[in-house]
Formats: structure tokens, C-alpha cells, sequence
């Protein structure tokens, strides 16, 4: 979609919630803009980033949807509630479970395709829109919501089911409980695909010994219950995602809201470009890299998460993530774990790393390296490497600590 498609398309979504929905007006007026003044990222730009904690109060005080709607009633078909909580509407025009479609589409999955879908149908958007996605592609759905291993390891087989979304914590039991039942795998299933949930540390190389030892693809999405799919996978094997049409990203800094440099690592702040429910400049609190722009400045692809804006600490202006300690950690062979603490005994803001390292670990290798690759990661300069033991940075340990103010 061209940039005058985009902000055409955003200035009419936007000029009817401004209409309909109060919270709308509302943060267009505080801006001292209108609808018809979007024309490029910059106009965009110019209203505050809109977080999630701010939705949750706002339905408080205008229930049920906090003056967001901009739909009439007979247009939702669906209610979710979300933790927070927060009540999310689905509208009558979406026809492939808010984006999911368009993801399944470019996994590759459409007839034929059995699909075992174990994410929550209760309450929460998960388990309906992904059953609606792969419906859309002509995909067999099998409902199993969450819970019931045995069962579920047993219907995989017994259906022959051909993909299974899943965390991938639950994707593991299943393979296991299919293994127990005396299948040998990958030969005693049909399983060719797999919707993987998403986490923190070697994700990709979990994935890939998955692949591996199951012979199955997976891939994976970036969704969130206020949008649903945000960006998903699109051929790419390097864990980033590519925005969905339907959405304008911006990576942007956590303390102001404005936008960041390519390559800056920063909040995912989303603009929808579907009506009814018109989320503007809504502040994720996920923390990711943009790794490919459009030519409208908007971010065209971005990468994994390096975590939540609440984890970030900033040190000399510039925010450390604890995705980064964990890539450190993975990066250097020998570490165990990685923490980064930031204090101020003056003046200035000092960065300690303190690693535990593994029983056949190379100290001085991992000493030698582990400067060059913190700053590679953090465009920061640690003023010192520190190796403690295993009980001093427990499983549970925080990857970033502030203590600025101690």
C-alpha cells in the first residue's frame, strides 16, 4: 500500500471516529489537530502515544469501551475480555480473524491442511480469531482450546492432523505424549507445520533443533488482543516480522513517543487501519528493532522483542533491554547468564556486567569478548565485566537492574 493509499485510507477511518468516538476527539483536539491534517507519519506523529494502562482506566470510567467504539452496536459480533481488564470488540467486517488469515496465507496452509488449534477460546481473542484465519484459507479447524494433553496428542494422530498451534512449551508435551503413546517421530505423525508462540533467549534456536528433531516448519506471529495480528513471518528466517497492510508501525521512544531511528531499538507503537475499532499511536509497551522502512517512514519489517518497556533501564540516554543480556549470554559460548546494572556514584551513569559462566567455560575468552559484543548490542560501553557464581544470578535474576538512585 502506497503512502497517499495509507494516509487516505487513515484519514477516513480517522475523520468517522472523530464522529463517533469521544476518546477520539478528544486526543485530536488535546493535539490540536483533525482527521484531514494525517498526511504524512509526521502529522501522525504529532498526537501522543495512547498506552494500554490508559485504555484500562478509560473503561473504568466509560464502560464498556472507554469512548473507542466507533461502530453502531448490531455491528459487533463478539466481545472479548482481556486481562487488565479490558473489553475488546470484534466487528462484523472482519472476515480473517483480524489479520490471521493473511498470516496462515503466507505459511503456506489452505485446503487439506487439518489444523490443531490449542490457544484459549474463553474469553479471550486467541483461540477465535486463529480458528477464524484458518478458516478463511480453507483450512480444517479442530477447536481444542487449551488444557488435555493426552487427548490432544491422541487426536493429532488419530485426525491426522497436518499443523498444531500451540506455545511451544505445549507443542513440546504434545510431541512427548505422542511418543509415549509408542509413535516414533517425525514418521508417526503428519504434522508438517506448527504456529509457534513466541519467547525470550534462543527462540530461533529452539525452533530450529524443533524443526530438527520433528520435521516440521515453524513459524510465528506478532499479535496482541487490541489489533490481533500486527506483523507476521513472510519467508524470512531471521525471527522478524513483516507488518500487516492494515497496520502503520512506528519504533518509538518510551519516554517521549517520538519516533526513533532504523535500527534504534524502541516501543512498537501501532496505528490500525481497520474502522469500528480505531486504536491511534497505541503504545504496545513491546520493545523491538525496525529493520526495514518504507519509503513513507513508517517501519516496514521488525525484529524479535527484546522485551517490555517497564524492563528497559536507561543509561547515558539510551535504553538497555534485557533481550540484549540474553543475546550476550548466547553469543559468547560460556556464559550462563548475563545481568547489566546501571548506577551513579557521581556524576555519570556506570554500567557493570556481571556474567556466571558455565563449568567448561573459558574465562579469559569470555572476558576478552564480552566487552565488544555488549556494545555491539547496546551501542553502550560497560565500565566493567564482572564474573560472579551461578547463585548469584539465579534463573529468576532481572537482566537489567537500576539502581541510579541507591
Amino acid at each position: 500500500m502506497s503512502q497517499e493509499t495509507r494516509f487516505t485510507v487513515l484519514q477516513q477511518i480517522q475523520r468517522a471516529a472523530h464522529q463517533l468516538a469521544p476518546a477520539i476527539r478528544e486526543m485530536f483536539d488535546r493535539a490540536g489537530l483533525a482527521p484531514a491534517d494525517l498526511k504524512t507519519v509526521d502529522d501522525l506523529s504529532r498526537l501522543p502515544v495512547f498506552k494500554k494502562e490508559s485504555l484500562v482506566e478509560l473503561q473504568r470510567q466509560r464502560p464498556p469501551f472507554g469512548g473507542f467504539l466507533a461502530a453502531k452496536d448490531e455491528e459487533i459480533v463478539r466481545i472479548f475480555v482481556s486481562p487488565g481488564p479490558i473489553n475488546e470488540p470484534q466487528l462484523r467486517h472482519d472476515r480473517d480473524g483480524c489479520g490471521f488469515g493473511t498470516a496462515f496465507a503466507a505459511a503456506g496452509l489452505g485446503p487439506g491442511d487439518r489444523v490443531l488449534n490449542t490457544w484459549s477460546y474463553h474469553l479471550v481473542p486467541a483461540g477465535l480469531l486463529l480458528d477464524e484465519g484458518l478458516r478463511s484459507v480453507g483450512a480444517t479447524v479442530i477447536p481444542a482450546g487449551t488444557g488435555g494433553s493426552e487427548l490432544q496428542a491422541k487426536l493429532v494422530t488419530d485426525l491426522g492432523v497436518t499443523c498444531i498451534c500451540a506455545s511451544t512449551a505445549f507443542f513440546i508435551t504434545l510431541a512427548e505424549a505422542i511418543e509415549a503413546m509408542g509413535h516414533s517421530l517425525p514418521g508417526g505423525w503428519k504434522v508438517r507445520t506448527a504456529l509457534l508462540g513466541g519467547e525470550l533467549g534462543d527462540w530461533l534456536g529452539k525452533r530450529r533443533r524443533l524443526e530438527a528433531r520433528y520435521g516440521v516448519r515453524t513459524f510465528a506471529v506478532y499479535a496482541t488482543a487490541d489489533f490481533g495480528v500486527i506483523a507476521f513471518e513472510n519467508g524470512a528466517q531471521d525471527g522478524g516480522y513483516e507488518v500487516h497492510q492494515d497496520r502503520i508501525v512506528q519504533i518509538c521512544d518510551p519516554t517521549t513517543g517520538a519516533p526513533l531511528p532504523h535500527g534504534e531499538p524502541g516501543e512498537i507503537v501501532v496505528t490500525t487501519l481497520t474502522p469500528g475499532w480505531p486504536l491511534i499511536r497505541f503504545g504496545t509497551g513491546d520493545v523491538a528493532v525496525a529493520t526495514a522502512m518504507n519509503a513513507d517512514g513508517t517501519v516496514r519489517r521488525i525484529g524479535m522483542l527484546q522485551g517490555r518497556v517497564g524492563q528497559a533501564v536507561k543509561a547515558r540516554e539510551i535504553f538497555i533491554y534485557p533481550r540484549q543480556l540474553e543475546d550476550l549470554a548466547i553469543a559468547i559460548p560460556g556464559i550462563g547468564r548475563a545481568q547489566a546494572i546501571v548506577t551513579r556514584p557521581q556524576q555519570r551513569e556506570e554500567i557493570t556486567v556481571r556474567l556466571s559462566l558455565l563449568p567448561d567455560a573459558d574465562r579469559d575468552a569470555v572476558l576478552a569478548a564480552a566487552p565488544a559484543r555488549f556494545n555491539a548490542l547496546s551501542r553502550l560501553k560497560a565500565d566493567r565485566i564482572e564474573v560472579v557464581g551461578t547463585d548469584e544470578l539465579p534463573a529468576d535474576a532481572p537482566f537489567v537492574v537500576d539502581r541510579k538512585d541507591a
